[in-house]
């Protein structure tokens, strides 16, 4: 029997709020255990309900979306907190990211497409927890979703492009499985386009679309910064496969130390 993924909605406008409830609600395996339009009361909600996962407007009064992100990312609640805003500055996408966001969704966005990335984030963390994932395993989950996170932003990767889950999970796959970086066209776009329920070119398109986003803002000293060494210069851009395996090797050279 599938369980039940509790979902708690904070979002500041009311005629969204009650339409996502609705949407939600009416989805097998989601429930909504908690909404308000309140940051104060939907940290009261959190310590009471302790969802799976969170949508948090960053506009609500009392307090912010963002200071809701961060205490769900303090107290390292086993909650999947996704972003909404109508903001698109870099600035304000980085912050909701570097606050604890999985996933930063642009207003306007409709009902559907909030439970497809609750879906994609459910497939790496949310329903884990439900079916017994220790705490240290989901140490070991958050850290590595952190860091990488940590790296899309500093690159610029937008976080509400399909391309930063793909390249997210491809780079874990990779970290679990050196080897995989081999077989990137029979194995790896393929196993990624199947816990997607996409094609295997579509992550291969959506994988190389997010990596040259990156590299069109210029932000070459941060990329050498993160590498270690001005691997990519101007124009020059890595594949696929180079950047999985760059972010993979570096991750792994880090739990080394």
């Amino acid at each position: 029997m599938m369980k039940t993924a509790n979902i708690a909605i904070f979002e500041n406008n009311e005629e969204f709020l009650n339409e996502l409830t609705k949407y939600i609600e009416g989805v097998e395996g989601f429930s909504v255990c908690a909404a308000t339009a309140n940051g104060n009361t939907a940290i009261d909600l959190l310590k009471q309900t302790k969802p799976d996962v969170a949508i948090v407007d960053l506009v609500l009064s009392g307090r912010d979306g963002l200071s809701v992100l961060k205490y769900i990312k303090n107290n390292n609640l086993p909650c999947v907190p996704i972003a909404v805003g109508s903001y698109i500055e870099d600035k304000i996408i980085n912050s909701a990211i570097e606050s604890g966001a999985a996933y930063y969704l642009v207003k306007p966005v409709d009902a559907e497409t909030v439970i497809d990335r609750i879906r994609d984030l459910s497939n790496d963390r949310a329903i884990d927890y439900k079916i017994g994932t220790n705490v240290r395993d989901r140490r070991k989950i958050n850290s590595i979703d952190e860091k990488v996170s940590n790296i899309f932003v500093t690159i610029g990767i937008p976080p509400h492009i399909k391309g930063y889950t793909y390249l997210r999970e491809g780079i874990k796959m990779t970290v679990e499985d050196q080897s995989i970086i081999n077989r990137v066209t029979k194995e790896l776009y393929p196993k990624i386009g199947e816990k997607y329920q996409t094609s295997a070119s579509k992550v291969e398109r959506a994988i190389r679309h997010a990596i040259e986003v990156a590299w069109n803002k210029g932000r070459t000293d941060a990329i050498s910064s993160i590498f270690g060494a001005k691997v990519y210069i101007g124009n020059e851009r890595p594949t696929n496969s180079e950047f999985i395996a760059l972010v993979a090797d570096k991750l792994l050279l880090e739990s080394l130390e």
